[in-house]
C-alpha cells in the first residue's frame, strides 16, 4: 500500500509518499479502508522531531482518519463496509489502518469522508477543553485564539452549541469572515485583540478563553480573563513559543491555567472517546457541527499539505486523500 513516511527530521517537505507493508491487525483491532485524514499540528511536528512522542523514522504520519470497515472483531459492533472514523498515534496517511476497536467510531451518513476525517482529534480536543477542563456554562463568555484553524473553528461551533458567546480571535478579514460562519458572536484582530476584548466586555473580560497558539500573546490573553474564575485552556503552540506564566497573577487575580491533554485519556482510558461522541453526535446531525474542509490534497502532495498547516494558512481543517 502507499503511505506518507517521516525520513528524517528535516521538515513538512522531506516526507515521502512510497509503498510500505499492510498493516498488522491485532485480534481487537479493525483494518479500515482510508478515504481521507485530517491534517493537523502535531504532524508537522513529528515532521521535525519535535512532538512530546517521539518516533524514530521512518514512520507513517497521521493520527486521524475517516474511511471504510474492511474487517472487524465480533465484540466491536462493527461490520465490513460500515463507515467510519478513527484515531491513532501514527500511522493515519495511509490506504490502510489497522486501529483498536476503542478508537473507532461510526460516521454519521450526513457527512461526507472528507468531513469526518476533520472530526477525531479537533472536535474532540475541543470538548475535552470546553466541558471537562473548562467547565463551560451557557451564557459564559469564551475567547478562541485562532479560531479558524482545525481545534480553534472546532471550538467556536461547539461552544456556541452549547449556548456561549464566542469571541474569535483572527489575523486577516478572511480568516475573521469564516469564524462569523462558524457561529462566532464577534471577531477581534489578533494584533489588538486585549483592547478589543475589554470593549466588548466592558472591562469584565471573558469566563474562558481557549489558546492553541501560545507565544508572545499569552500574558494579555490572561488580562483577559474575568477576575472570579476566568479559565485559559491551555491547548497547544502553534506559534511555536511555549509561554511562561508568573503565578502571582493567578493568586491576585482569583484566575486559572488549566492544561488541555486529551490525549492521554483517548488513547488510554477504553470508552472515553465513545462517550465524546455520543454527545457530539446529535449536534453532528442537526448541523450544529460542521466541520470546514479547508482543501484537499492527495498523497502524493502531503507536503504541501502540511505546509499550509506550518504557516498557518489554513482556513478549516486540512486533509489528504489516498
Amino acid at each position: 500500500m502507499r503511505a506518507v513516511q517521516v525520513v528524517g527530521f528535516h521538515g513538512p517537505a522531506a516526507v515521502r509518499c512510497r509503498d510500505v507493508a499492510d498493516p498488522a491487525a491485532g485480534p481487537e483491532d479493525v483494518v479500515i479502508e482510508v478515504r481521507a485524514a485530517g491534517v493537523a499540528f502535531p504532524d508537522v511536528l513529528h515532521t521535525r522531531g519535535l512532538y512530546q512522542h517521539r518516533v524514530e523514522p521512518p514512520f507513517t504520519l497521521g493520527g486521524e482518519c475517516a474511511g471504510i470497515v474492511r474487517s472487524a472483531p465480533p465484540s466491536s459492533g462493527l461490520e465490513p463496509g460500515d463507515r467510519v472514523v478513527a484515531l491513532m498515534r501514527i500511522g493515519a496517511f495511509a490506504e490502510l489502518v489497522a486501529v483498536p476497536a476503542h478508537l473507532v467510531l461510526s460516521l454519521p451518513d450526513v457527512l461526507g469522508f472528507a468531513e469526518g476525517a476533520c472530526l477525531p482529534t479537533n472536535y474532540l480536543t475541543a470538548h475535552f477543553a470546553l466541558h471537562e477542563r473548562g467547565g463551560l456554562q451557557p451564557g459564559e463568555t469564551v475567547l478562541v485564539h485562532g479560531a479558524s484553524g482545525g481545534v480553534g473553528s472546532a471550538t467556536v461551533q461547539l461552544a456556541a452549541a452549547h449556548g456561549a458567546r464566542v469571541i474569535a480571535v483572527t489575523s486577516t478579514p478572511e480568516k475573521g469572515e469564516l469564524a462569523r460562519k462558524l457561529g462566532a458572536d464577534q471577531v477581534v484582530d489578533a494584533a489588538d485583540f486585549r483592547s478589543q476584548v475589554a470593549e466588548l466586555t466592558s472591562g469584565r473580560g471573558v469566563d474562558v478563553l481557549v489558546d492553541p497558539v501560545g507565544g508572545n500573546r499569552f500574558t494579555d490573553s490572561l488580562r483577559c480573563l474575568h477576575p472570579r474564575g476566568g479559565r485559559l485552556l491551555v491547548v497547544g503552540f502553534t506559534a511555536g513559543q511555549i509561554p511562561t506564566v508568573k503565578v502571582n497573577r493567578l493568586l491576585l487575580t482569583n484566575t486559572d491555567v488549566r492544561g488541555v491533554g486529551w490525549g492521554g485519556p483517548a488513547f488510554t482510558v477504553p470508552g472515553f472517546v465513545a462517550g465524546q461522541w455520543a454527545d457530539l453526535v446529535p449536534q453532528i446531525r442537526r448541523g450544529a457541527v460542521a466541520p470546514v474542509v479547508g482543501g484537499m490534497f492527495p498523497l502524493q502532495q502531503a507536503a504541501d499539505a502540511l505546509a499550509v498547516v506550518d504557516e498557518r494558512r489554513a482556513l478549516g481543517k486540512v486533509v489528504v486523500q489516498p
